[in-house]
């Protein structure tokens, strides 16, 4: 087979000879170490403010420490929002199934049963209520046929609903304190939340970019019907990718239970907003067949050290949400010209090589939520991941 067939992630399309193909390729700063390098310049900036800002404050060690802490969760949730999007979908109810997942861990049964055996059944039931949501999303998507907006915004309301019947729109308090001292606590300085918030993102980094299901991830991001020509079962690797979304957010609300010591229907309000964006900040492509775990961890540091810096300056909650929006439109305006010389969202599904003949369709488009018929099938240009 052609290495044209399938778009892996790996291998950006060849560039024709001539002075137009080499005015349009991607250059140094379209692969991955140009974008992640541009987030830590973001990130060193916004450090510099800060400490302009606020240096009293801004240096102080706990305060750091804070901004670790915060971005723990929501960047659990990010990494399992990156094998979505890269994939070809998205997610829009990972803040409800968090909120699910806390809750149903600290019901009064579900506490009882820990204070019996031990307080990993409450972990484990977060991460089964986790997983189950996003195996039905999964279902419904991939075999069901329906677009991904509409089957996790489904999600988004049931699941929410769900946790407000349960909880009966009351907040649930963690009475484990074994559970508490666990996950609160730190190693060598260093709050566990980190360290977990560290693993899950080493764990991701390694199936995205060293195991098979990785490059099937992209192959079916990048072209879904050239993926299934290939062999790769398109509609069951769909499917896997929104159970491992579900996993993320079972993890993340073990965190958030933790940090809070509650599980409450309220909890993950917004997440999947704050998700999406990071992603996108971090390079992701939201039509699929391209991103990064290093620039997802990035985005979410970034955005949430600029939440830092509008509190240490009294900035009002709103002025953040301005600037979260401005930034989301320039990070997704630079993907396009980066990838594509220009600023036309049309041409990211097409070889960036001139002459490139357009390819076809993805049939499987709508089975993993990406490229509608008819639309860009062909595979993301700069379809890389993390190391060069």
């Amino acid at each position: 087979m052609s290495s044209t067939t399938v778009a892996t992630g790996t291998d950006a399309p060849r560039q024709p000879s001539g002075t137009a193909g080499r005015r349009r390729g991607p250059g140094f700063l379209a692969g991955p170490v140009g974008r992640n390098l541009g987030l830590v310049v973001a990130l060193a900036v916004l450090c510099i403010v800060g400490t302009a800002t606020a240096p009293d404050r801004f240096l102080d060690v706990d305060n750091v420490l804070t901004i670790l802490r915060l971005a723990a969760v929501i960047g659990v949730v990010s990494i399992g929002m990156t094998f979505v999007i890269i994939g070809g979908g998205i997610d829009l109810s990972v803040g409800a199934i968090v909120a699910l997942s806390s809750v149903w861990a600290t019901t009064l049964a579900t506490q009882a049963m820990a204070a019996d055996f031990h307080w990993i059944v409450m972990v484990v039931t977060a991460l089964l209520v986790g997983a189950g949501c996003g195996l039905i999303n999964g279902i419904v998507i991939a075999y069901g046929k329906l677009v991904a907006f509409i089957a996790t915004l489904a999600m988004l309301a049931a699941a929410r609903g769900l946790a407000e019947i349960i909880a009966n729109r009351r907040t649930q308090i963690v009475q484990d304190r074994d559970f508490l001292a666990f996950f609160s606590g730190d190693v060598l300085g260093v709050p566990t939340l980190v360290i977990i918030f560290a693993l899950v993102a080493v764990v991701g980094w390694v199936l995205l970019n060293r195991t098979t299901f990785g490059r099937r991830t992209f192959a079916v991001g990048g072209n879904a019907e050239a993926a299934r020509l290939a062999g790769i079962r398109v509609q069951r690797h769909t499917m896997w990718l929104y159970v491992l979304s579900g996993v993320a957010c079972g993890i993340a609300a073990v965190m958030l239970m933790a940090r809070t010591t509650t599980g409450s229907s309220t909890h993950g309000t917004l997440y999947e907003l704050d998700a999406i964006a990071a992603v996108v900040i971090g390079g992701t492509l939201l039509i699929g067949g391209r991103g990064t775990i290093v620039g997802t961890v990035l985005g979410v540091l970034i955005f949430t050290t600029l939440s830092n810096v509008f509190t240490l300056n009294n900035l009002s909650s709103s002025a953040q949400a301005v600037a979260k929006g401005v930034i989301i439109v320039v990070a997704v305006l630079l993907q396009m010209r980066l990838a594509t010389g220009s600023f036309s969202l049309g041409r990211l599904g097409r070889g960036s090589g001139a002459g490139s003949p357009p390819a076809p369709a993805g049939a499987a488009g709508t089975v993993s939520g990406g490229a509608t018929p008819g639309g860009p099938g062909g595979p993301a240009p700069g379809a890389t991941t993390d190391h060069p």
